[in-house]
């Protein structure tokens, strides 16, 4: 298998940035890690080797990206709102720096905090992104922000802004999206969460593939079994 290691400084968020690359063809997967998670993590706990069968056949390549969440969601040192602004600057950093060196708009995926990313960037820049892939995600940004609000933190926010977007230049390419999954565990803390982001998906005619597992399934072995379902779908 093809592995590519990058290191670069990132103009948008000030610093360097790493990611692993594996696969040199096929449909590109965006991979977040879980909260406050490495670019390795995918790597490290099995998934890369889990979905190889689809990178050797050039089905699917993987770009598997650092996060900042430390620096934005995660960082209580730090405003509300800057907490909001960071996360904008990777955004850019994605947005900007990684994927115009993809083929075409990439898959989300993510696992726990990851699956945020994951949706949060389809919903906002549904242009350039081709689908996505959440696995066990809690979706309600407010619990990071100790109560703030501004709009800076409505946009962040996919229980806030889907209500009312109503723009169809959101709304054709989010429904055009292939594949358009969120996956939880029945008894996974932040089920509601899931339920309720396909739900307002669905009422903006978004056909989100909602499924829920048995238990808990909140996991690495059970987001193996996730993503070798939904790839082979």
């Amino acid at each position: 298998m093809d592995r590519q290691y990058v290191r670069e400084y990132s103009h948008a968020l000030g610093r360097d940035m790493e990611l692993l690359r594996f696969g040199s063809g096929g449909l590109p997967l965006l991979v977040f890690p879980t909260s406050q998670g490495r670019f390795f993590q995918w790597e490290d706990f099995g998934l890369v080797g889990v979905i190889a069968p689809w990178i050797d056949s050039g089905a699917v390549q993987l770009i598997c990206v650092d996060s900042v969440d430390s620096e934005s969601w995660y960082a209580n040192d730090r405003h509300p709102s800057e907490r909001v602004r960071r996360h904008v600057q990777y955004e850019r950093y994605l947005l900007d720096e990684v994927l115009p060196r993809l083929p075409e708009p990439p898959v989300t995926c993510g696992a726990s905090f990851g699956a945020l990313h994951a949706v949060l960037i389809a919903a906002r820049h549904p242009t350039r992104i081709g689908g996505f892939i959440a696995l066990s995600g809690a979706f309600d940004t407010a619990r990071w922000l100790d109560g703030y609000h501004d709009d800076g933190t409505y946009f962040a926010n996919l229980l806030e802004f889907l209500p009312g977007l109503n723009d169809d230049a959101y709304l054709r390419p989010l429904r055009a999206m292939h594949p358009k999954v969120i996956a939880t565990g029945a008894d996974d803390a932040n089920v509601s969460e899931s339920v309720r982001v396909a739900g307002l998906l669905r009422e903006k005619g978004v056909d989100v593939w909602l499924d829920i597992w048995p238990g808990w399934a909140h996991d690495w072995p059970f987001w193996s079994d996730m993503m070798r379902k939904y790839l082979a779908a």
